[in-house]
């Protein structure tokens, strides 16, 4: 099946090395570089899990007219084998890059390179037409936004993608950030975290089922959406489609690293929820790889092979 995913693309580089002495000149560590490390990021890390979950990403959103831009379009995305149809270039914003410093196997320092201003109407209209044109020619049977608050999933942008989605029967799954949390009505599947709902509700949210409850029922009211998933950290999640929502708790980890669990989650809730998988097991499934790809150190997508032999043992 294919997917189409759209929001913030992004490159995660890891600047790898040893610290041995304090500086001279403040008191900081010296890191001696060893390596240096590019990986996709952001809306392309969920693009990546789609393709290790088996199904076929189109990757839609932007880079800059820079080095980090071809870098990203020329280079890892022709290295993973990503379709890269839907990636808009473009010369009034950098290349969103998250550059971490790692001395001794522990992060330093992070240093971010991106604009978050929003798109442009030009540029809004360069995005919706590749979004047009991908859903005319491929199959699509999910669509997920991916919300880093980058300024590329705007209120129109966000609106007309869904109202896209709805007329082909497309099942829309959204990953929220805090700027446009609520704009994004009549979408499927709604997954914040829990520092996202709290940030948003007008009430506090507890990690208890009934908090929970609540909270999927102020959100339902406000979108209109069919599933509300609520990612908790060491907590599991809870999940509420059609019938009362449940508390899933997770299984325990060694945690290297947290980045891209997000990405995880919602790649395997998408494509479960939209072709049918019960609930449970969507849950289950999303729990497992979730805790998987945190055990890793940096971002990573999820390792099906594993994940089905811890789910099914196979």
């Amino acid at each position: 099946m294919h997917a189409i995913i759209i929001g913030d693309v992004m490159i995660d580089r890891y600047l790898t090395g040893s610290v041995n002495r304090i500086s001279p000149e403040a008191p900081v560590p010296v890191v001696l570089h060893q390596s240096t490390d590019d990986r996709l990021g952001g809306a392309a890390n969920v693009a990546l899990n789609i393709q290790a979950l088996g199904a076929i990403p189109l990757l839609c959103g932007f880079a800059g007219n820079d080095s980090d831009g071809r870098l990203l379009a020329e280079g890892l995305l022709t290295k993973t084998g990503l379709i890269s149809e839907g990636i808009c270039i473009s010369s009034e914003r950098r290349t969103t890059v998250k550059t971490r410093v790692l001395g001794n196997a522990q992060q330093m320092l992070r240093i971010d390179t991106e604009d978050t201003h929003e798109l442009s109407a030009e540029e809004t209209n360069l995005l919706l037409g590749r979004v047009r044109g991908l859903l005319a020619r491929y199959p699509v049977r999910a669509m997920i936004l991916q919300d880093y608050n980058k300024g590329v999933l705007t209120e129109h942008v966000i609106s007309e993608t869904i109202k896209m989605a709805k007329e082909k029967g497309i099942f829309v799954a959204v990953d929220p950030k805090k700027q446009h949390f609520l704009s994004y009505r009549g979408a499927d599947l709604f997954k914040p975290n829990l520092k996202e709902i709290r940030e948003s509700a007008p009430f506090p949210v507890a990690t208890t089922l009934e908090s929970l409850e609540r909270a999927a029922s102020f959100l339902g009211e406000q979108l209109n959406n069919r599933y509300t998933m609520l990612t908790l950290s060491e907590h599991g999640l809870y999940l509420k489609g059609d019938g009362a929502g449940a508390l899933y708790p997770t299984v325990p980890r060694k945690i290297a690293d947290v980045s891209g669990a997000g990405d995880t989650v919602i790649s395997i809730a998408a494509l479960c929820l939209s072709v049918g998988i019960d609930e449970a097991t969507v849950a289950r499934l999303s729990n497992l790889a979730g805790g998987q790809v945190c055990e890793v150190p940096g971002v990573v997508p999820v390792n099906r092979a594993v994940l089905e032999q811890e789910a099914f043992g196979k």
